[in-house]
């Protein structure tokens, strides 16, 4: 099973080349892939995404938030920014939902190599972006 970021799936969804969205492709194909929560609310905020979209991403199956995960994902932000690092809130709930979940996340944006450094989140960055 894998995630994807914001980041992937609007590249996906545009039509642009990459590992992560041949990935992404694979994994849907073959129904690996799992929703981040906070992924799909960055995703339905899209004042123009697709009704037909929209109804794509809820048959994805969604991680579930597991008790005390806020404590987590607050205790991981914490220890990225002690290493002077960027760590915004959204970056830090979908590390720790796939970190929870022991899934990979797929993106296009390196600030999630510091919760590599910080946690055990197996991350697949794009070749482009790396």
């Amino acid at each position: 099973m894998i995630a994807a970021d914001t980041s992937t799936w609007i590249a996906f969804l545009e039509g642009a080349r990459g590992n992560d969205t041949d990935m992404l492709d694979k994994a849907l194909e073959d129904k690996r892939v799992l929703m981040v929560p906070t992924v799909l609310s960055e995703l339905l905020s899209d004042p123009k995404l697709p009704s037909s979209v929209a109804k794509m991403f809820s048959e994805i199956p969604l991680i579930e938030v597991e008790s005390g995960y806020w404590e987590r994902a607050g205790i991981l932000r914490s220890k990225v920014l002690a290493r002077h690092r960027k760590a915004r809130l959204g970056d830090a709930l979908i590390a720790q939902s796939c970190i929870d979940r022991s899934v990979a996340l797929l993106t296009r944006d390196r600030d999630f190599q510091a919760f590599v450094q910080a946690a055990e989140l197996t991350l697949v960055l794009d070749s482009a972006n790396k």
